[in-house]
């Protein structure tokens, strides 16, 4: 088959020379012949037309049929490309959703350590050392600081532990009152929480044996025995009011502050003593955790009445119980207000007096706006927050009363 453009001049060429040889013909030919040389020609110039529009045809169909050809190059040419990039993407699509599901992990596992809790033991052995190192400068060895380290290291695998096992007793009381929690939540299941745990209570157990004295890790182990006791069947003292209590003043208020205060004078080879401040903070938080133990079971009414859990909020009512929270917390900034003014030797009074009769203001504005909601959970879910945010406050202020 020829190309368009050759068949084209090729068809064009024959009717020329077939007029010229049509005209010598006729010059030649009698008169009478005239009328059908006419007719000839016509017939001639019809058939060139006829011709030239074949061709014109012919062209538009090749170069049409030639441009969907290339078209149809072009989208192989590109469907090729794209399979190229996608293939070539699909690693990072599997990276990103790794890097995705590691950082959910992560989220869920600082979600099991109760980030609430944390905070206050890290704030409180902070706290706690530093007073003991401000009134003995002299024997302070910075060769002390990675032990002392070790030591805040072996509260929060304590802490995680204490939450973590409470959080995988109650997770159908988690389901109602807390389903956030990630066991409640299914973003971590049980036997990975029971890694967690048995790991973090093994590494503080081991911290505190090699690093701190037998009376340490002796305090140390008893307060892993009663987050046990707390949670765990078929004690589970949690149940029952008073028990409850008991464990959590035990745990939050004497252990963590005396167990801290020696710990730190152990280490700088000084012998402990129950001085003003040691045994004012030590009582303060004490009285301080029975108003946490009793406000922390505000929110969870309905949950611990679903699964028979008996607490002073489900026998009183949320109203009386978060109204005797507030006696009893205001009552203990009464009694620091007035050692701040009679005990000016011991304490400093802009601190000790003012510093609390201001954090009293902000409770009893923050008890009105709990009595104005009509004790709503949400209303009480936000007067808990605000007594942990106390309890921070008072470890704040202690390094300088």
């Amino acid at each position: 088959m020829f190309p368009s453009s050759a068949a084209a001049t090729f068809t064009s060429s024959m009717p020329t020379r077939a007029l010229a040889g049509r005209r010598a013909t006729s010059s030649s030919s009698s008169p009478s012949s005239s009328s059908s040389s006419s007719s000839s020609s016509l017939s001639e110039r019809r058939t060139c037309s006829l011709v030239g529009v074949n061709n014109r045809i012919r062209s538009f169909v090749g170069g049409h049929t030639n441009s969907i050809r290339s078209r149809g190059r072009e989208r192989e040419s590109g469907n090729r490309n794209r399979v190229v990039t996608f293939s070539e993407s699909a690693p990072s699509l599997g990276s990103d959703s790794n890097t995705a599901q590691n950082e959910s992990l992560l989220n869920a596992v600082w979600k099991f350590t109760r980030p609430h809790t944390i905070r206050g033991t890290i704030l409180g052995s902070f706290a706690l050392t530093s007073r003991v190192l401000l009134e003995n400068a002299d024997a302070i060895r910075w060769v002390l600081l990675p032990r002392a380290l070790a030591g805040v290291v072996a509260l929060l695998c304590a802490n995680a532990f204490i939450v973590g096992i409470n959080q995988i007793y109650d997770v159908d009381i988690d389901k109602v009152n807390k389903p956030y929690l990630p066991i409640a939540s299914g973003e971590l299941n049980a036997s990975t929480a029971w890694v967690l745990i048995l790991s973090l209570g093994g590494l503080g157990l081991t911290i505190v044996h090699t690093l701190f004295g037998q009376h340490i890790a002796l305090l140390y182990t008893l307060s892993l025995v009663i987050g046990v006791v707390y949670s765990v069947p078929p004690l589970r003292l949690k149940q029952r009011p008073i028990p409850a209590m008991v464990c959590i003043v035990l745990c939050r208020g004497f252990l963590l502050n005396y167990g801290v205060n020696d710990a730190a004078a152990a280490a700088l080879g000084i012998p402990f003593s129950w001085s003003g401040p040691v045994a004012f903070i030590t009582c303060f938080v004490t009285c301080f955790a029975v108003i946490i133990s009793v406000a922390k079971d505000l929110p969870d009414v309905e949950g611990d009445k679903k699964n028979n859990i008996t607490t002073f909020a489900t026998q009183l009512g949320t109203g009386k119980v978060a109204m005797a929270s507030v006696a009893l917390l205001m009552a203990n900034y009464a009694i620091a207000m007035i050692l701040g003014v009679t005990h000016t030797n011991m304490f400093t009074t802009a601190v000790m007096t003012g510093g609390h009769g201001v954090l009293a203001i902000f409770l009893a504005w923050q008890a009105s706006k709990l009595h104005h909601t009509n004790y709503s959970q949400e209303g009480i879910k936000s007067f808990y927050r605000f007594i942990w945010n106390l309890f921070y406050a008072e470890y704040l202020m202690y390094p300088f009363l």
